[in-house]
């Protein structure tokens, strides 16, 4: 039985076949390869592009996406999370879930009969990641030289940002300031994964450095959902925004990237994010055409 729960959980050729075929879906969006399936959307997060893109991406398929907010659920209330998983499995023929602890979503998946989908965690965001790369490549067409910078936090998204990068090969910067560094044991193996693939992964403390020469910057919120506020740490990064100022600093050609939500004028100003250099809105389009390669990939194909 096959998950997906981070990037890694996808061998690099698994990887590639699955952007490939995203690229597919784009330029044909309908088919028939969860005819007669449900896929259950369980979410303890409030959602607009997640939710939307899983929904249609299924119904696109032929299937039925059955949407399972956690507050209706039993789970973890008078119910395990095994036994959810247990109960579900007899019911769907695959699990999204979009919550809190990447454990949650570990032990949903070992007591899972069908793909369990990471559509995010605090720790991780695999299927954004795959959505970003594909954005990327699409823009340009060959990556190989090229430069992917993360300014701000260093979250769930730039660690899943930066395992997919090392998977394609792509240069991936982390500009980040001094405690605000993904988890080291991730970045150890994302390192790996990056040498493996002729591909380097590192963390750089300078915003203008940084950006300097780069293809594309990409930034995130400094507070996630879930986190209290935390001045201290917001006026940390401040330095670290995406503007006008740092977008001059990387290659002509550069592009900028935001998974959205975004608070403007706090991690992107206007200015770049409404630009003719943003991608950020075709960045969030791409979630539907990865999400069906993925859904095809772990349901579909695997009865083939």
């Amino acid at each position: 039985m096959r998950h997906f729960l981070t990037v890694g959980d996808l061998k690099p050729q698994e990887f590639e076949h699955v952007l490939g075929q995203a690229a597919l879906w784009k330029r044909t969006p309908h088919g028939e390869v969860l005819k007669g399936k449900t896929v259950a959307l369980v979410f303890g997060k409030p959602s607009t592009r997640t939710r939307v893109s899983f929904s249609v991406a299924v119904y696109e398929l032929g299937g039925m996406p059955l949407y399972l907010s956690e507050q209706e659920l039993q789970m973890r209330k008078s119910e395990s999370i095994a036994d959810t998983a247990r109960v579900l499995s007899r019911y769907v023929d695959a699990i999204v879930v979009r919550t809190f602890a990447q454990a949650d979503v570990a032990e949903l998946a070992t007591f899972s009969n069908v793909p369990v989908i990471n559509a995010l965690t605090d720790e991780e965001h695999p299927c954004q990641a795959l959505a970003d790369i594909f954005t990327f490549r699409e823009r340009f067409r060959d990556p190989r030289g090229r430069k992917l910078v993360y300014l701000g936090d260093g979250n769930n998204v730039a660690t899943s940002l930066a395992e997919a990068g090392a998977l394609a090969g792509i240069d991936v910067c982390l500009c980040v300031p001094e405690g605000c560094d993904i988890p080291a044991n991730r970045l150890r193996a994302i390192q790996a994964t990056a040498e493996a693939s002729g591909a380097r992964v590192w963390v750089e403390r300078e915003p203008t450095t940084a950006v300097s020469g780069a293809s594309a910057l990409y930034t995130d919120v400094w507070v996630s959902m879930g986190q209290q506020r935390d001045e201290r740490k917001v006026e940390k990064l401040r330095p670290y925004q995406l503007n006008a100022n740092l977008l001059r600093l990387a290659r002509p050609d550069a592009i900028v990237l935001h998974c959205l939500p975004a608070h403007r004028g706090e991690e992107i100003t206007d200015e770049v994010m409404d630009g003719p250099q943003s991608a950020v809105f075709d960045q969030a389009e791409n979630r539907l055409h990865v999400q069906k390669a993925l859904l095809a990939f772990l349901i579909g194909e695997s009865e083939r």
